[in-house]
C-alpha cells in the first residue's frame, strides 16, 4: 500500500511510484488521492507498469458517495474500501449495526458501477461488547456478495485472532490481504495503536505467514498489499526486504 511511502508521495508522485516498480511491485493501492485528477494519476501508474485497483476511504465517503464512485471510475478502481472508523464511530455495537446497513447500501451502488465495495479491519472490531466481536458483526450484517473484507493480518492477529480461522469461517469473504507483520515483543490489544512501535519488514516479525497464505484461496484472496506503518530504514528498503521475503516464500 503506498501509505508506507506516503511522505515521498506528497514531496514527488511519479518519482515515488517509480521507484516502488523498480523494486518489483505491480500492483498498488492508494490511501488518498493527493487531490489529484483520478486520469493524471491513472496515467502515471501506466506509465510505470502499475495497476491500482483498490483505494481506501473513511465514512465520510457516504454523503459523496455518487461522486466519490465517479471518481473511481475513472480511475479504474475494482474496489472501493472503507478502512478506517474514528473513535466516536465505534462506541457500541449500535455503531457497527449502522455502518452495516450503509456498507449493505453503498455496496448496491457501487456494484452498479461494476466496483465492489470493502472493509479493512484493524484490531478495534475485536473488542467485544457484551461478548458480542463487532467484526463477526460486520460479517454477519452485511451481504457477502455487496461487502468483502480487506483482511489486515498485522491488526487482526494483534488482537489475538487468526485469519486462517477466519477464511475457514467467512470463506471467498476476503478478495483483499494486508500483508504487514509486529516485531516481538507486543502481547495482544484492541486498542489500536499507530506509533513507530511495532511495526517491522514482512517475514522479521512474529505473524507466521505460511498457514496463512495457504489458506488464502479458501477466503477468496485475489490481491496482496504489503505495507508498513512506520519504517527504522528508508520506506523504500523496507519494502525492498518486504518483497523479497515474500519473492523467496514461494
Amino acid at each position: 500500500e503506498l501509505y508506507t511511502v506516503r511522505d515521498e508521495l506528497q514531496k514527488d508522485f511519479n518519482g515515488t511510484l517509480k521507484k516502488v516498480a523498480a523494486i518489483g511491485y505491480k500492483e498498488v493501492e492508494l490511501f488518498s488521492f493527493l487531490q489529484k485528477p483520478a486520469l493524471e494519476i491513472r496515467q502515471a501508474m501506466a506509465d510505470n507498469g502499475l495497476v491500482c485497483p483498490v483505494a481506501h476511504y473513511e465514512l465520510s465517503l457516504e454523503p459523496q458517495l455518487a461522486r466519490e464512485i465517479e471518481y473511481a471510475q475513472k480511475l479504474g478502481l475494482r474496489y472501493m474500501v472503507v478502512a478506517w472508523l474514528k473513535p466516536e464511530e465505534r462506541r457500541s455495537l449500535d455503531d457497527y449495526k449502522r455502518h452495516a446497513e450503509f456498507f449493505n447500501r453503498a455496496g448496491e451502488e457501487t456494484k452498479k458501477a461494476g466496483i465492489q465495495l470493502g472493509y479493512h479491519n484493524h484490531n478495534f472490531e475485536f473488542k467485544t461488547f457484551g461478548g458480542v466481536v463487532p467484526f463477526d458483526e460486520l460479517l454477519r450484517l452485511t451481504d457477502p456478495q455487496l461487502v468483502k473484507i480487506e483482511l489486515d493480518c498485522f491488526w487482526m492477529t494483534w488482537a489475538g485472532k487468526d485469519p486462517v480461522a477466519y477464511f475457514k469461517r467467512y470463506p471467498g469473504r476476503y478478495p483483499i490481504l494486508h500483508i504487514k507483520d509486529r516485531k516481538p515483543g507486543y502481547g495482544t490489544s484492541t486498542d489500536v495503536d499507530d506509533k513507530p512501535g511495532p511495526f517491522i519488514e514482512v517475514g522479521r516479525g512474529t505473524v507466521d505467514w505460511k498457514p496463512i497464505f495457504a489458506a488464502a484461496p479458501q477466503g477468496g484472496v485475489k490481491h496482496y498489499f504489503v505495507e508498513q506503518d512506520f519504517c527504522d530504514r528508508s520506506p523504500f528498503e523496507s519494502a525492498r526486504i518486504s518483497y523479497e521475503y515474500l519473492a523467496n516464500l514461494r
